[in-house]
C-alpha cells in the first residue's frame, strides 16, 4: 500500500511539473524571432496579409516576425515545412483554404501530410470572397444572364481559375451544380494570366480575389458580376452576390486565410498567439488594410477555427467529389 502511495505521489509531482513547465514556456514565449511561412510567392494575397499581421504581432509580442515564402506544390511545400518544424511556436503557417482544407480531397494519397492531424489551428485571419468578372464588352450583365446562356449552350461558356482544385475552381463547379449548367474550366498558374485572357476575350469569365481584379474593375477593363460570399462586401457594396439570384440562393463558397502551428505545439502557446492575433484583428488600421485587400477580418478561438475548418471541409469534399476533380 505504501509503495502504491509513493508511486501515486511521484506521478502527481510529474504531472504538476509538466503543467508548470508548459505554463512557464507560455509566459516566456516568445524569446526569439518568429517565422511565418507563406506557401505562396511574394506579393500575393496570402503574403500581403502575413506581412500586415506580422507588423502588428511584432509590436505586441516584442519579437521580430520573419515572413518566409516557400511557394510551390499548390501551397503544400510551405505547409509541409511547417508540419516538419519544431512544435514550439516559433514556426507558423499563414495558409489558405487550399493547402489546409481542400487539397486532401483533390490530391488524396499524393499528400505528404494530413492538415487535420499535422497542423494546429490558431485562428482564422480573414475571409476572402472571390468575385466573378467578365470582359467589359461582354453581353453578360448579371448572374442570371450567365446562367441562362450556359443552360441554353452547354459546354460553350468558359471560366478561368488560378489552378485545379483551388477555391476559384470550386466556385465554378458549385455554380454548375446549383444552376444545372456545364461550363468549361480553364486553369492558369496565377491570377495575372486568368484575368488577362478575360480582358482579351480568350475566356468568357473568371473567379478571382477582389484585390487581384480591383485595378481591372476600376479601369473599366472588366465588369464585376457578383461575389461568391453570402453577403455583400463593405469594400464594394454595389456588387451583388451570386446568392441574390433566387435560383442560386444557397450559393456560398469563399477562400480564407488562417494561422496554424505544427501539431503538438503546447496549448498555452497556441492560446497566447490566438490572443494577440485577436487583438490585432480588432485594430481599425489593420481592419482597413485587410478590407483593401478584399477580405473581411474574422478572428476566432482555436476551437471555433477548428470547427470552422471541419464545416468548410465537408463543403469542399462534396463539391470535389460531385465534380470528380483530381490533380491528374
Amino acid at each position: 500500500m505504501r509503495s502504491f502511495i509513493q508511486q501515486l505521489s511521484i506521478y502527481t509531482s510529474l504531472i504538476f511539473s509538466l503543467f508548470g513547465a508548459l505554463s512557464s514556456n507560455a509566459q516566456e514565449y516568445p524569446s526569439k524571432p518568429i517565422t511565418i511561412i507563406v506557401p505562396f510567392s511574394v506579393g500575393g494575397g496570402v503574403d500581403t496579409v502575413a506581412r500586415l499581421l506580422g507588423e502588428k504581432l511584432k509590436d505586441s509580442l516584442g519579437q521580430s516576425i520573419i515572413v518566409d515564402n516557400k511557394p510551390g506544390g499548390s501551397g503544400m511545400i510551405g505547409a509541409l515545412a511547417v508540419v516538419k518544424a519544431n512544435p514550439d511556436g516559433y514556426t507558423l503557417l499563414l495558409g489558405s483554404a487550399g493547402e489546409t482544407a481542400i487539397n486532401p480531397f483533390v490530391y488524396k494519397t499524393k499528400m505528404q501530410y494530413s492538415p487535420s492531424k499535422d497542423l494546429a489551428p490558431i485562428s482564422l485571419i480573414t475571409k476572402i470572397p472571390n468575385v466573378l468578372i467578365v470582359n467589359a464588352y461582354s453581353p453578360f450583365k448579371t448572374i442570371g444572364d450567365i446562367v441562362t446562356f450556359a443552360k441554353n449552350n452547354p459546354g460553350k461558356l468558359s471560366y478561368s481559375s488560378s489552378g485545379v482544385g483551388n477555391p476559384q475552381h470550386l466556385n465554378g463547379e458549385l455554380l454548375d451544380e446549383l444552376a444545372g449548367t456545364e461550363m468549361i474550366h480553364v486553369p492558369y498558374k496565377g491570377a495575372a494570366g486568368q484575368i488577362i485572357d478575360v480582358t482579351s476575350g480568350n475566356v468568357d469569365m473568371t473567379f478571382v480575389s477582389y484585390s487581384g481584379a480591383k485595378n481591372f474593375i476600376e479601369s473599366g477593363r472588366v465588369r464585376a458580376i457578383a461575389f461568391t460570399s453570402a453577403k455583400r462586401q463593405d469594400f464594394s457594396p454595389n456588387v451583388p452576390t451570386i446568392s441574390e439570384y433566387k435560383p442560386l440562393q444557397s450559393y456560398e463558397l469563399e477562400n480564407w486565410f488562417g494561422l496554424f502551428a505544427p501539431a503538438n505545439t503546447p496549448e498555452p502557446i497556441l492560446q497566447k498567439i490566438n490572443l494577440e492575433v485577436t487583438k490585432a484583428l480588432r485594430d481599425p488600421a489593420l481592419v482597413k488594410k485587410l478590407r483593401e485587400q478584399g477580405g473581411q477580418p474574422a478572428p476566432m478561438t482555436t476551437q471555433q477555427f477548428n470547427e470552422f475548418i471541419k464545416k468548410e471541409s465537408l463543403i469542399y469534399a462534396r463539391v470535389v467529389e460531385k465534380a470528380k476533380i483530381t490533380a491528374d
